[in-house]
């Protein structure tokens, strides 16, 4: 006989299993035999045969289903599968994606593809399954359509919770990485739903396609049979291609925020009959970084390392142990060194977190983590964050202590420290070294304390005495600078800017720094030298001028009243400038507080204080 018969021949055996009776049979063989369902009468009627009293909806938080004597011969499941969000209201953290997802299925406006991002453990598979419950579900009755609360007891809600819905196709990308695994899906998404409303393809880790893939399946991405939705999951959305999040509608999963984390956790605690500390939950949800699924497999692990014990209580010193926080004082010793200048003690820290086994790079970065904690609560005024009580209280102290300069000159140096630590030949060498580096830092003094005594000093200095003339009796530059020329009909330094210009810049150099003028008028220049060279100047301004003019010019040499030359006016004005600023009283008081300091002028020019040796 083959199936294709329409008649198969009588066997004579009138109770001759179903084929939904034997796939029962091969589920029971492999799963266990189902919990005893009361059936009612064969006599009643089948269409108004209805359960006497209806399941009441599971609640948040409730297992999938209830121990019963079947169960205990099942292997046991972890907290993470256990508490797998079985609806909506149950995933928390994620209200802004839940409602916008209410408010398109109660529209009608649902996308035919959505993308799921965020970290591991916040929800993003969940959701994916949550979301094709969503819109197969028909209601306990047969009747309802798409809602954001799935009934959990129709047909399509519990195949789809129990993963073998045939509709509700589940990919995972890491292993379906090539264009044939994508042709498939082009070819089946052709035919109807069999039995759902949607048929839905939820893919995780959709990242990891190949670029092939991704190209094969743009299309029908883009314009899909009006039964298909596509379900994307990813942990890294950056590496998806342009092309692919335009044909889709994206929802980024948050980060489970620590508090709503350390409730979650005590709610599991007590549908498992399991006592916990407040502390020891906050600490697993510190631990957690986000992520529920990684909070429950800490916790998992904290129960069975509880059970050891008499009482079976979760505490919080157990969890220290569990997850090998008990260093976290050696740490806080470890600054506590550092800020006292206490070289001795700071070395023999090191030596005892390396003997324990930490690297020195992450012994770097726990003192950065450190610093960084105590800034922030320093600036928001708020308690530290930390897991246990009195590493917020010791990050608090070290908060009040600390001034915000300090601070942030201790995460530069650390900074430097932990790229010389990541790129030595001897990581616990460089390590010494570069704490020893912060420690000695530590006792410069403060730049704000610092510029608040020099102001002090500044104010108690008394005011300069302005000279009008050098000790030499040679004018001030001010006097210098404000000489007017002999002569109104032309101004020196325009003539010479006018040469300079003309491209006579040798003659124009001659002219700033040799000569000294007596007497300028029209077509009429008498100087005098400025220097000891034998040579005249006189001809080769007087054939500058003339190329320029186009006249005659008279240049000779004479004596009388002479003015300074330009370059003697600029370094008169200059030196001017810095006898004001070493008069200064805040000067005064900077170069007290710094005897051995130099003042450097923008030119270069340096104007040093009695022995200067540094800057």
């Amino acid at each position: 006989m083959t199936d294709s018969e329409p008649n198969p021949p009588d066997t004579g055996e009138e109770n001759a299993p179903t084929a939904a009776e034997l796939e029962a049979a091969g589920q029971n063989s492999m799963f266990g035999d189902p919990a005893s369902v009361e059936t009612p009468p064969d006599n009643a009627a089948a269409p108004a045969a209805e359960p006497a009293e209806t399941p009441p909806a599971t609640p948040a938080l409730e297992p999938a289903s209830k121990a019963t004597e079947a169960d205990t011969n099942q292997p046991y499941r972890v907290l993470a599968r256990k508490y797998r969000p079985q609806t909506f209201s149950e995933l928390i953290g994620q209200e802004p994606m839940v409602r916008t997802l209410a408010n398109a299925i109660e529209r009608d406006r649902l996308a035919h593809a959505f993308l799921m991002t965020g970290v591991r453990g916040v929800g993003k598979t969940s959701t994916a399954r949550l979301i094709a419950k969503a819109l197969n579900c028909v209601g306990p009755d047969g009747e309802g359509g798409p809602t954001i609360d799935p009934c959990g007891q129709c047909e399509p809600c519990t195949a789809i919770a129990e993963g073998r819905h045939i509709d509700v196709i589940e990919m995972d990308a890491a292993s379906h990485t090539g264009v044939d695994d994508v042709r498939d899906i082009i070819e089946q998404v052709r035919y109807a739903a069999v039995s759902a409303r949607y048929k839905i393809y939820i893919i995780d880790e959709v990242h990891m396609l190949s670029r092939n893939a991704f190209n094969a399946l743009l299309k029908t991405l883009e314009e899909p049979p009006a039964h298909v939705k596509f379900l994307f999951a990813t942990t890294e959305v950056e590496k998806l291609p342009v092309t692919v999040l335009s044909r889709t509608q994206r929802f980024d999963l948050r980060r489970i925020p620590s508090d709503l984390l350390a409730s979650h956790f005590g709610k599991v605690c007590g549908l498992e009959g399991v006592e916990a500390e407040d502390e020891a939950l906050r600490i697993i949800a510190a631990s957690a970084e986000g992520s529920v699924r990684d909070g429950l497999s800490i916790l998992d692990q904290a129960i069975a390392h509880a059970d050891l014990d008499e009482d079976s209580k979760v505490t919080a010193e157990r969890v220290q142990d569990m997850l090998g926080l008990a260093d976290k004082s050696a740490q806080r010793h470890l600054l506590s060194h550092l800020l006292e200048g206490d070289a001795k003690a700071l070395l023999a820290s090191i030596d005892e977190q390396y003997s324990l086994g930490v690297e020195p790079l992450a012994l770097m970065r726990a003192l950065m983590d450190l610093v960084h904690k105590i800034t922030v609560a320093q600036v928001s005024g708020a308690e530290a964050d930390a897991p246990s009580e009195e590493e917020r209280a010791a990050l608090g102290e070290f908060a009040a202590r600390l001034g915000a300069g300090e601070l942030h000159r201790l995460w530069q140096l650390l900074l430097k420290g932990h790229d010389e630590v990541r790129q030595a030949p001897d990581p616990l060498v460089s390590a010494q070294m570069a704490l020893l580096r912060v420690l000695h830092a530590s006792e410069l003094p403060d730049p704000g304390k610092l510029a608040k005594r020099i102001e002090e000093l500044a104010n108690r200095a008394p005011a300069p005495a302005v000279s009008s003339q050098s000790e030499s009796g040679s004018p001030s530059a001010e006097n210098a600078a404000a000489t007017p020329h002999i002569g109104s009909a032309q101004d020196w330094a325009a003539l010479v800017d006018e040469v300079d210009r003309a491209g006579k810049m040798h003659v124009a150099e001659l002219m700033r720094s040799r000569v000294r003028v007596i007497e300028l008028g029209p077509d009429k220049l008498i100087f005098e030298q400025a220097d000891n060279f034998p040579d005249d100047p006189g001809p080769e301004i007087r054939d500058a001028l003339f190329q320029i003019k186009k006249r005659r010019w008279l240049v000779e040499k004479g004596s009388g009243d002479a003015q300074p030359t330009l370059r003697e006016v600029e370094e008169a004005e200059k030196s001017a400038a810095r006898d004001r600023i070493l008069s200064d009283p805040l000067v005064k008081a900077t170069l007290e507080a710094f005897p051995d300091a130099e003042l450097i002028a923008d030119d270069g020019k340096i104007a040093r204080a009695a022995g200067s040796k540094w800057n």
